[in-house]
């Protein structure tokens, strides 16, 4: 198995379109991209962790880099499924110029996505992600003033069922028939087992929860992760503090608001030499004194810039909603969602894009 020769060359049909791809907006943006962005680096990492395509046998792979960018396509451009993406892929000259994938070549098998997503490792997107963030840095975008850490909760993508009932479906699912579909072949999909309830405001909540720390000065995310709603945000401060953490420079300051406040965190950023921006909250032993009240309300001045990327998203991307039935699938599409969003953001900043 070796990668497949991808050639692009000119023929008659991309002659015929070249006066109306002057006046192609995405076609543009999506130029703007490969020019600002150095893909070479990132095809670097992807080929240290992603192994498909060394094998001396099988058929040729497709360059991984390529279906990178398929998959950045369906985040900027809203595509709900990997069939739509192969068909609009095979439909639009602004894509395929930008995967440098000929008009006379047929895009990839919706197959080949999901396998591609499945085979990329938590390593390789992080990674990703701190490239990408290190190339707008060089630009002057810094990214290390503070940083904003907040949590929202996603629906599940299976319809909510009692503890009782989700109990019995993971017994289910652990039997050999469990693993069967009704015809005796292995099952492809099942319900969500992972996500689980939660209360906010006495309103109850059957799903997940979005994790994030984003930058406040540019409003890149630095970092996202997905776990059952049950789960409390406040032992994730350190977890997304960390993986903010993209370059060299020091980080100097973490917003957060009072659902972090405690004593654990403090420390944390103590230690650390991070200037604590934690909300503060009544607790049973003392008022909020006018001092903290004030500094409240200067410190949510700071920490509206993770709600607009929450605001955002579900806007783009249905964010609100998990996409998939596997805590493990819904990771890395929001850590696809992290790349596309961050390399738009920063292409906007520049004002360079449109998408």
């Amino acid at each position: 198995m070796a990668f497949k020769k991808i050639e692009s060359k000119i023929g008659f049909a991309e002659l015929a379109f070249s006066s109306s791809m002057d006046k192609n907006r995405t076609l543009k943006t999506l130029e703007q991209m490969n020019k600002v962005i150095d893909w070479t680096r990132i095809e670097k990492n992807l080929k240290k962790y992603y192994k498909i395509g060394f094998s001396a046998e099988g058929a040729d792979a497709y360059p991984p880099l390529m279906l990178f960018k398929c998959l950045l396509l369906q985040k900027w451009f809203r595509i709900p499924s990997d069939p739509e993406l192969e068909s609009q892929i095979n439909d639009r000259i602004s894509f395929k110029k930008f995967l440098k994938l000929p008009f006379d070549m047929p895009s990839p098998d919706h197959s080949t996505f999901s396998r591609f997503r499945k085979r990329l490792s938590k390593k390789t997107m992080i990674k990703i992600n701190s490239e990408v963030l290190k190339q707008f840095d060089k630009e002057g975008l810094r990214i290390n003033e503070g940083i904003a850490i907040d949590a929202r909760l996603v629906q599940s993508a299976s319809r909510p069922i009692s503890n009782d009932e989700i109990k019995k479906f993971k017994e289910k699912k652990e039997s050999p028939e469990g693993k069967l579909d009704k015809n005796g072949k292995s099952l492809k999909f099942s319900r969500d087992l992972e996500s689980d309830w939660t209360a906010i405001d006495d309103e109850p909540h059957y799903g997940l929860k979005e994790h994030a720390a984003v930058d406040v000065n540019n409003g890149f995310i630095l970092a996202t992760t997905i776990t059952p709603a049950s789960y409390h945000e406040s032992p994730y401060l350190p977890y997304c503090t960390i993986y903010s953490l993209h370059t060299e420079q020091k980080l100097k300051k973490v917003y957060a608001d009072k659902g972090y406040f405690g004593e654990p965190n403090r420390d944390f950023l103590n230690l650390n030499n991070i200037e604590d921006g934690i909300m503060r909250k009544d607790t049973t032993t003392a008022k909020l004194t006018e001092y903290e009240i004030e500094r409240n309300k200067k410190l949510s001045k700071k920490r509206y810039i993770v709600e607009q990327y929450f605001g955002l998203s579900h806007l783009h991307d249905k964010a609100k909603r998990a996409r998939f039935t596997d805590i493990a699938k819904n990771k890395f599409d929001v850590w696809y969602r992290q790349i596309a969003f961050n390399i738009s953001r920063g292409l906007k900043i520049l004002k360079l894009a449109t998408v």
